[in-house]
């Protein structure tokens, strides 16, 4: 799940200031998908994510949905839900019936849908265009991204901007272990019409569930 986080993260937040020696030409890419994605209200997003083994055999495919709003997000993928309130974190485990609370870490490194979906490219990544391709219906402009940090788990990023829309459609994070996470935007809402209140986990929808509140 931290591995979908933080791509939604960066498919979904970007700022104006970029890494040095990064192409100018990404950059301003880079800056009118997240300029498309701040004037939006609210987001609901539904994606497919696959999961690939060094040896390129698809280990799966899942679907899900975020939904962004300012500061708070939620995200549902198979088997799990994350809502954040811009303040706290619940991730709920439906297998076990159990909910995590946490509290938001602002100095955190750890990407968030705010910060992947418009402002993890300015200073954490190198990036470059690679050119235009097609992908369906859809001419792309893919865009190389390179971690600053050596660290990481993976080791290269992919991105591709619809150029009708200005919006990025899928993308690849390349592991440093092999293994490939292939994302695909199915469709977007901007005016997704959500409450402040349907970013706070709600246990009256969930009987009997098990809470583990790490906050105090």
């Amino acid at each position: 799940m931290k591995v979908i986080l933080s791509f939604l993260a960066g498919f979904f937040c970007m700022t104006s200031c970029f890494s040095q020696n990064s192409d100018p030409a990404a950059k301003q890419i880079l800056d009118q998908a997240s300029a498309k994605i701040k004037s939006f209200k609210s987001v609901k997003a539904l994606f497919t994510l696959q999961i690939e083994d060094a040896q390129g055999v698809s280990q799966g495919i899942k679907k899900g949905t975020v939904y962004m709003k300012d500061a708070k997000y939620i995200v549902m993928i198979t088997g799990q839900e994350i809502y954040c309130d811009g303040k706290t974190i619940w991730t709920y485990d439906k297998s076990a019936n159990e909910v995590t609370i946490t509290k938001v870490d602002p100095t955190s490194d750890a990407l968030s849908p705010q910060k992947l979906f418009t402002s993890f490219y300015d200073k954490d990544f190198l990036y470059k265009v690679n050119g235009e391709q097609k992908m369906g219906t859809k001419t792309v402009v893919e865009i190389e991204m390179t971690p600053v940090d050596k660290t990481r788990n993976f080791h290269k990023v992919y991105l591709y901007v619809d150029k009708k829309t200005h919006l990025i459609s899928s993308g690849k994070v390349l592991e440093k272990n092999g293994n490939r996470y292939i994302y695909t935007m199915n469709s977007l809402n901007g005016n997704a019409g959500l409450t402040d209140a349907s970013f706070t986990f709600d246990k009256s929808k969930h009987p009997g569930v098990e809470e583990v509140n790490l906050t105090q």
